[in-house]
């Protein structure tokens, strides 16, 4: 495997995770203003057309497809930690079993301090086995990852055929006081809220151990074996491979989005494993659209526009439930309940866009974000360069190594 040092691939790899971050948060926001979707329900207070509408778009357009791209571009970013650790002499088990360590730590916070449905420390638990894996050939390291996506989507369907849900569900009724008083402890100030972040683990570690660790460890395989092959380094916006990625995972992805948001989204078995099946083909179009616009001379600046954030993607994940956490919860504004599905939007996509800015500023100044300087200090086990050098009065633009 060769070493991957282009800085343009560099470049597509930070604005892709740049991207993936706006869809993250757009599905994690609603869970964060208001107890209403993790119970399943639909808040009375909103249900108009327009609120229905914006609710099965996301459905069709955003939900599992951003959490597919995430997974799949910490695989890819995985053989960059090994060809760094290559390049220092260090050796990289050690190296990456710190980082591993400081991830699960910063998700088991960001879990009783900001936001309960964290995926850090899924990540963490699941690149032990990508660490375990990393020697594997790329044939193997496929017919692993096909393997588990077949197990969870035969989990599903089987689940769909023999379990009962309203044996363990509640009524639409006792789910509506649930989630009003999901909301009600929103509200709250800490106490509260620490009590709901705790509440849903079991919820958490139940979906990590069916659903999200096996699917995230088969796309950090899939990703790797992309490193491996430094996909990234050589693509032009007229790149065939990319159109016929498009034109198979348009139609693939969204008529498999299509069916989970026709049959109640979260609600169906089925309608589950339908996303999850077709998830990674709409996430392929996703990327390789982007692609596409990004190498393209008349929209290159939307590279450049999405990297920053995608360099501090840590910083910014867990800025997001911050910010969330002060703006609906007691222990900030307490706007809880009160915006419906298009305001909620319009609030992630301001959101997301003073973290772009936020983030093109912060580079300027330092190499890292501050979270990312952390996690790389524990994983190298000496402290890094934090600030970035002026050159004649002007900071230096520094490549991410």
């Amino acid at each position: 495997m060769t070493t991957p040092t282009p800085d343009r691939r560099v470049r597509d790899v930070d604005a892709l995770r740049g991207f993936a971050l706006f869809g993250i948060f757009a599905v994690n926001v609603t869970f964060m203003a208001s107890g209403y979707p993790g119970n399943l329900v639909t808040d009375p207070a909103f249900d108009s057309g327009l609120d229905h509408a914006v609710r099965t778009l996301s459905s069709v357009l955003i939900d599992m497809k951003f959490y597919v791209l995430f997974s799949f571009l910490f695989g890819y970013s995985f053989t960059l930690q090994m060809a760094a650790a290559r390049r220092a002499g260090a050796a990289f088990p050690g190296r990456m079993l710190r980082r591993i360590g400081g991830l699960f730590v910063l998700g088991g916070l960001h879990i009783l301090f900001l936001y309960g449905g964290d995926v850090l420390t899924t990540y963490a638990v699941a690149c032990l086995a990508l660490l375990l894996l990393r020697n594997v050939t790329d044939r193997t390291a496929i017919a692993i990852a096909a393997g588990l996506y077949a197990l969870v989507l035969a989990s599903l369907i089987v689940a769909a055929m023999v379990v009962d849900r309203s044996a363990f569900l509640p009524g639409e009724a006792e789910a509506l006081a649930n989630a009003e008083a999901s909301t009600r402890a929103l509200l709250g100030g800490w106490g509260p809220n620490f009590d709901e972040h705790l509440a849903g683990l079991p919820l958490l570690v139940l979906q990590a151990v069916t659903l999200q660790g096996p699917t995230a460890l088969g796309l950090f395989l899939l990703g790797m074996v992309a490193g491996r092959r430094e996909w990234l380094t050589r693509i032009s916006g007229g790149m065939p491979a990319l159109r016929r990625i498009q034109w198979i995972g348009f139609p693939v992805g969204l008529l498999g989005s299509i069916t989970y948001a026709a049959a109640g989204g979260n609600t169906n078995t089925l309608g589950v494993a339908a996303s999850v099946a077709t998830a990674p083909a709409l996430a392929a179009a996703y990327v390789a659209t982007l692609l596409r616009i990004m190498h393209h001379p008349g929209t290159a600046a939307v590279r450049a526009a999405l990297a920053p954030a995608g360099r501090m993607a840590l910083t910014n994940y867990l800025g997001q439930s911050a910010i969330g956490l002060l703006t609906f919860t007691g222990i900030g504004l307490g706007l809880a309940g009160t915006l419906s599905p298009p305001a909620l939007f319009a609030y992630a996509v301001a959101v997301f866009l003073v973290q772009l800015v936020v983030s093109a500023v912060w580079l300027r100044r330092f190499r890292y974000g501050p979270v990312e300087w952390v996690l790389r200090w524990l994983t190298n086990a000496r402290r890094p360069a934090f600030v970035v050098p002026a050159v004649e009065g002007r900071p230096a633009t520094v490549p991410r190594p």
